[in-house]
């Protein structure tokens, strides 16, 4: 029998940042990640996690804020978060340095330091900045979410389970932390642990697609292949580009025998991606022909 796909890892722990009054300066940016992405949530964090780039013209006014200031470390912080956020990763890391520089006691620019190590693969890099994160502030829950990331990717389940537990106990309407807790249940296989949280996570996002393709993917794993077609017919909706979505919609139609629906979420899958392997492999199973059109509803 086909497997699916893993589910997908939206973006997670999302920059932090406060509204900040820098010489009689207001300045505010979306957050993003954490709760802001899963719509918010974070995501983020995917995040996400539906992404807020930035635009030049907010990267230029925080650089002529740190012209006018450059001796405060919030300043940094923020003009970082809005470069880690547009993928710039080598000025956002300046930036966290530099804000640390400033305030040795800036927890959260060392967070915001440890989730672009996390994401440039930095693992032990971004483990010590949340471990120093929580050193200066024991109840930041971004950080033991971010750290709790990192274990995870670490193949650490139990340290990674405490360190979601811990985000949860602290911030209960954080659906990022539901999600990635989820995730670490589906990868034990406690399948109905994971379908638990990731209805929380659902619940606090309903916009968001991921957790209803992790949901999906754990009631294929328990064989309720109804409940998982219809997580994936909402994630499709949630997000039409999503190309493990569609794929694993297809999955659970060819399991409920409706090869019809099944041929049109794989070539969906194959429009966004023609050298998807789990499309192609679920297109070719059930027969399907390329150029022939399919009812995908």
């Amino acid at each position: 029998m086909p497997e699916p796909a893993p589910a997908p890892r939206y973006r997670v722990t999302g920059f932090t940042r406060q509204v900040a009054v820098i010489g009689g300066v207001v300045l505010m940016l979306a957050a993003l990640g954490g709760c802001a992405s899963l719509g918010n949530t974070t995501i983020s964090a995917k995040d996400s996690e539906a992404l807020y780039a930035p635009s030049q013209s907010n990267l230029a006014s925080l650089s002529d804020v740190i012209k006018q200031h450059p001796d405060d470390p919030q300043a940094y912080n923020m003009r970082g978060s809005a470069y880690g956020e547009a993928g710039m990763d080598e000025q956002a890391l300046a930036d966290f340095d530099k804000a640390i520089g400033l305030d040795p006691n800036y927890g959260q620019a060392y967070a915001n330091r440890g989730l672009v190590e996390r994401r440039t693969n930095k693992l032990d890099a971004a483990l010590a900045d949340y471990d120093k994160a929580l050193s200066i502030d024991a109840n930041y829950a971004p950080a033991y979410l971010g750290r709790g990331v990192v274990e995870s990717q670490q193949g650490r389940s139990a340290p990674a389970l405490a360190d979601f537990n811990k985000a949860i106990a602290l911030r209960p309407e954080d659906a990022e932390a539901y999600y990635n807790r989820g995730l670490l249940y589906q990868n034990q296989r406690q399948h109905q642990f994971a379908v638990d949280d990731f209805s929380t996570a659902i619940g606090l996002a309903p916009q968001r697609a991921e957790p209803f393709v992790a949901r999906a993917l754990s009631y294929l794993a328990l064989g309720n292949n109804s409940a998982a077609a219809s997580d994936l017919d909402q994630a499709v909706q949630n997000d039409p580009s999503d190309k493990k979505a569609w794929a694993s919609r297809g999955l659970a139609y060819e399991r409920l025998g409706q090869k019809e629906k099944a041929a049109g979420s794989y070539a969906k899958a194959l429009n966004l991606d023609a050298k998807y392997a789990p499309a192609v492999a679920g297109f070719a199973r059930i027969g399907g022909r390329v150029g022939q059109a399919y009812q995908t509803f």
